[in-house]
């Protein structure tokens, strides 16, 4: 078992290892003593889970409800936190009780809504069960929903008062949602470590061990980043790479398609594809990027037309007036924020585009 503490304004620490969700109420009681808990979680994950972890809850003194909502990015809308409002009432939960998130990111991102408005703020534990949310959504406090007009576009920045990792839950996800995750990680080494990034060129596939070691190695990587940067006011930033295009992917397809992994693996390619071949990428990154999206089944290109997908990066949250913050790889292991002017962004991603003013 591995232990990371983040040191945000209010530290937390991230438990990794198997076996963990038997120990869940153990875990939580050591950071919040209240009465009464409820667990959020989705349609998919209740059965194979929620038994468990109410079950360790009330072996620690939780008088403990449950609020579950169909699985899917399309209940990430603002309904379906109201849903957890009433739910949260008629289960009388206070300032002093706690809210549990037990399930991938979509679950993560709206549980934490609901923990941060409700009665002004509520302790909650995050217990991600995808490999998406093990090494990304569910550190550093990022909450909230997506309306009609984009992606998380309603949110807060509200820490979890602890993270549970229980990497026994990987082996529960379909191959597809735990490559989504997989696109994560590999984002993760582009950014940040050019090591892992090898290590992930002469890996096929991960043992037990190897495993926990990763997810811990890029949990502990974006907790740097988190604890430098709490409210991405600039080297957070980097953890978007990919994510302009992949946000606007999912729009376009109205999250029906597209998994967020997905998603973020094209935007990862094609905006590397474009810088570099505008000189602000080292040569041959792209290459080396692309064959291990596709090296792990992840896809590089979508058949969508680009300017049918851009528009949606409008109203993307990185969107500064008439200027757009995208993340570019200097070179594997290492990435910079470029600031865009919206109406060159299209010319900059074509494969004829020239390169973007004022080149980093």
């Amino acid at each position: 078992m591995t232990k990371i503490t983040v040191n945000t304004k209010r530290p937390y620490s991230i438990i990794v290892g198997d076996d963990l969700l038997k120990r869940a109420g153990i875990f939580c009681k050591e950071i919040n003593k209240g009465y009464r808990a409820l667990v959020i979680t989705d349609s998919n994950v209740a059965p194979l889970y929620a038994n468990t972890v109410i079950c360790a809850l009330e072996q620690s003194g939780y008088k403990t409800g449950i609020f579950v909502f169909d699985a899917g990015e399309q209940s990430k809308r603002i309904e379906t936190v109201i849903k957890i409002y009433e739910s949260l009432s008629r289960n009388g939960l206070t300032r002093g009780d706690l809210l549990i998130a037990l399930g991938g990111g979509v679950t993560g991102d709206i549980a934490g809504f609901a923990a941060a408005t409700w009665l002004r703020g509520i302790d909650f534990v995050q217990i991600p069960t995808t490999l998406l949310a093990q090494v990304d959504s569910s550190v550093g406090g990022k909450t909230g929903v997506d309306i009609p007009q984009g992606k998380n576009l309603i949110g807060a920045f509200w820490q979890p008062s602890l993270v549970i990792t229980d990497t026994d839950t990987l082996s529960s996800l379909p191959d597809d949602v735990f490559k989504s995750g997989l696109a994560e990680v590999i984002k993760t080494a582009a950014i940040k470590d050019k090591k892992l990034f090898s290590i992930l060129e002469n890996t096929n596939e991960f043992d037990v061990l190897q495993r926990e070691h990763i997810i811990a190695h890029c949990i502990d990587i974006k907790r740097g980043v988190v604890e430098r940067d709490e409210h991405e006011k600039g080297e957070r930033k980097l953890l978007n790479f990919g994510h302009t295009l992949g946000h606007a992917l999912e729009k376009y397809y109205d999250y029906s398609v597209l998994s967020h992994g997905y998603a973020v693996s094209i935007g990862m390619s094609v905006i590397t594809e474009a810088a570099e071949r505008c000189g602000l990428t080292e040569n041959q990154t792209a290459d080396r990027l692309i064959s291990l999206l596709k090296k792990f089944g992840l896809p590089t290109w979508d058949s969508a037309p680009l300017k049918d997908y851009l528009q949606y990066t409008a109203v993307d949250k990185k969107r500064k007036g008439e200027n757009i913050d995208v993340v570019l790889l200097k070179k594997i292991g290492e990435a910079y924020v470029k600031s865009v002017p919206i109406n060159q962004l299209e010319t900059f991603l074509t494969p004829k585009g020239v390169a973007i003013d004022e080149q980093h």
